[in-house]
């Protein structure tokens, strides 16, 4: 395993697009100025979670719909679509939409997991066919093809009824999105399917382990190199690590008393094992130079051909910024990185 850092490709962050249910719209709009300030720090990519039944963003294809019309060049990624919310049909009809009106500029960033809701709540979000639907890897597969332009019927002849605009593939079609999709794991067999289905890989803050590996950096490096060896690019397959890392200057004094109370309050829950195999990685606060520290001797970082800054959505919009800032204008650039014309 080589210690020897990748060179950088690109960095961004990944933001929740937090709001208060009283006020959503403020939420909203403030994640689609983020938006637009890190485009003009220069940053290669702004990635949104995907949150349901909770106060987070629930449309990324729409909220992508508007940040294309504020922003022209940054990339436009989702950290992750859980597909098993989603009708593939008709997420690739969302998909194509964002990409078409953005430039091609998405990223999108997929996961696949059965409904993990009581009987009765699956009935509401899903219907009652999820008693039958396959919410594997299949259902990945199934959107990428419908992404790729292939023809899902045949166009029946035109009766004169509604005007010519019968289409054999989904549209609006949006060349090299199927290529553009990643998919965000955390364990080797994941790795390994998405490698085999030449997909980019995305490991984030929350990972498994195998016996005898619980060390959390380790574990993701271990990851990225069968992701790789199943991958028919080789070590040329694009891999992304993304972390939750909370700079301390160019803060106020107030900001670093309330990041290092963050840090510390959820602290605990990363020194424990969750539901027998799972990590999650300590959240990293500190000067520039101990994050770079931190970022050059990380075994996952050290694989990694992007790197992504996690934002708390527990903090507020100055706090996000000087976070992209510092990420911008001093960190990633003594990593190597060059900033975007």
């Amino acid at each position: 395993m080589s210690t020897t850092p990748r060179p950088v490709k690109s960095v961004g962050f990944i933001h929740l697009v937090p709001f208060d249910p009283s006020d959503p719209r403020k939420g909203h709009e403030e994640g689609l100025e983020l938006f637009e300030y890190a485009e003009q720090l220069g940053l290669d990519s702004g990635w949104v979670r995907t949150r349901h039944l909770q106060h987070g963003l629930s449309s990324p294809a729409v909220f992508f719909g508007a940040v294309s019309q504020r922003t022209s060049r940054i990339g436009l990624g989702n950290a992750v679509i859980p597909v098993g919310f989603e009708n593939p049909f008709r997420l690739a009809e969302d998909l194509g939409t964002a990409d078409v009106l953005s430039g091609g500029r998405l990223l999108p960033g997929l996961s696949v997991h059965g409904p993990s809701y009581d009987d009765a709540l699956n009935d509401i979000v899903h219907d009652t066919g999820w008693r039958e639907e396959d919410y594997g890897y299949g259902r990945i597969e199934r959107l990428r093809e419908l992404l790729s332009g292939a023809a899902i019927r045949e166009v029946p002849e035109y009766n004169g009824i509604g005007g010519d605009f019968d289409s054999a593939r989904v549209e609006p079609h949006s060349a090299g999105l199927s290529e553009r999709l990643w998919y965000g794991g955390g364990s080797l067999r994941s790795a390994e399917w998405a490698g085999a289905a030449g997909l980019n890989w995305l490991v984030s803050n929350i990972t498994s382990y195998e016996e005898g590996e619980a060390d959390f950096a380790t574990a993701q490096r271990k990851q990225i190199d069968v992701f790789r060896a199943a991958h028919t690019l080789g070590e040329a397959a694009r891999a992304t690590v993304a972390r939750v890392i909370v700079p301390t200057d160019g803060a106020t004094a107030a900001q670093r008393e309330k990041y290092a109370a963050y840090v510390e309050g959820r602290t605990p829950r990363t020194k424990a094992v969750h539901g027998g195999r799972t990590l999650i990685a300590p959240d990293v606060t500190g000067t520039n130079s101990e994050i770079i520290d931190f970022i050059l001797g990380d075994p996952a970082f050290q694989a990694a051909d992007d790197y992504l800054f996690e934002l708390p959505f527990e903090f507020e919009l100055a706090d996000w910024k000087q976070i992209l800032d510092q990420l911008a204008n001093e960190i990633a650039p003594r990593l190597g990185w060059s900033r975007a014309k």
